[in-house]
């Protein structure tokens, strides 16, 4: 299983040509996902929880292909996992591509408190709105608005979505320590000032 370290996802990024507020989206999304996969191992049970690295380098690149598709002329999960599956990062291309909807989706499996890194990074992505943590209720009113594109077929479909993230969410935190409120106080570093949003490796 190949899997890029961090400076690899970070030279991807320029490679792409991520916009900043993009890179800052995929950094904050990332520290989501790393609290998520680093509790579940803490509990003592390795098979909860995916590997860490793998985890990381999929929210780290989960955008990828965000800023070339912003006109909406491709789908971003798609052509994100096309990027990875060319790097040779077949593993964390499976993330990429189902980190909007999860093909696989196993209730099941998540009451019994088995998770993998795709859910854990489509979970962290819906947790956050720009580069501040929210809850799923606020991120689904930002989803319909921007990407609604005002139709009602379109808007049932991201509800039913969300719907299967809010079961995602009830059977994960079952087996967290904390709450799916309180996310934002276990994240390990401080959310990114305004200021940084000019430069975000600085």
């Amino acid at each position: 299983m190949s899997i890029p370290d961090t400076a690899t996802c970070i030279r991807l990024m320029e490679e792409y040509e991520m916009l900043d507020n993009i890179r800052h989206h995929s950094l904050v999304v990332a520290r989501v996902a790393d609290v998520l996969v680093t509790e579940l191992h803490d509990d003592g049970i390795q098979s909860r929880a995916s590997d860490r690295a793998l985890v990381l380098a999929g929210a780290l690149l989960h955008d990828i292909a965000k800023t070339p598709c912003l006109d909406k002329s491709c789908d971003h999960a798609s052509a994100g996992a096309d990027i990875c599956r060319r790097h040779g990062y077949l593993e964390v291309a499976h993330i990429v591509e189902e980190h909007v909807i999860l093909k696989d989706y196993d209730l099941g499996r998540f009451k019994s408190g088995r998770f993998n890194a795709r859910e854990i990074v489509y979970y962290a992505d819906k947790r956050v709105r720009h580069n501040q943590v929210v809850n799923l209720s606020e991120r689904l009113d930002y989803i319909i608005e921007h990407y609604g594109n005002n139709d009602p077929e379109r808007h049932e479909l991201i509800r039913k979505n969300f719907q299967r993230c809010l079961e995602l969410e009830h059977a994960m935190f079952t087996f967290l320590p904390f709450t799916a409120e309180s996310l934002e106080q276990r994240i390990r570093f401080p959310q990114l000032p305004e200021k940084m949003w000019d430069d975000p490796w600085s």
